[in-house]
């Protein structure tokens, strides 16, 4: 049923409880984890010019240490995995990777009661209406 599943990632400790899930589905459908990290362009809006590269960068480092960590997890349990750290808005670049990849189901954290969610729609809702395959959402624990 699913070969391909994917799994953002923010890098928090809150994480483990959406690759538990990943992990779980993944072992049971022999299906390969696709582990991804989008920078959130949208962030730097109000930055000042000169400190956006320093922002992008430090930021960026922190994106390619948490898909190198998610990746140590699934590979620690017999998974095949992949990763991939992109930047733009969330929503967009997962939909473009579900496509581009042919990810048959989506595994993802949304935490509950963010102002951020409020003000601008949470990832997890605007990914589910831009695709076409399954997306479980598990609730992130309060960090």
């Amino acid at each position: 049923m699913y070969d391909r599943i994917l799994v953002p990632t923010d890098g928090s400790d809150a994480m483990e409880t959406v690759f538990d899930h990943a992990a779980d589905l993944a072992g049971k459908y022999d299906a390969s984890v696709h582990v991804v990290h989008v920078l959130d362009k949208r962030a730097f809006l109000t930055l000042d010019e000169g400190m956006k590269a320093d922002v992008e960068a430090e930021l960026a480092e922190q994106g390619e240490r948490a898909v190198a960590a998610a990746a140590d997890r699934f590979d620690t349990a017999g998974l095949t995995v992949t990763t991939a750290c992109r930047s733009g808005d969330p929503a967009e670049e997962l939909s473009e990777t579900v496509a581009e990849a042919d990810i048959d189901l989506v595994v993802m954290g949304t935490e509950r009661g963010e102002f951020s969610r409020s003000m601008m729609g949470s990832v997890s809702g605007k990914l589910t209406a831009n695709v076409d395959v399954p997306v479980l959402v598990v609730n992130l624990p309060a960090e």
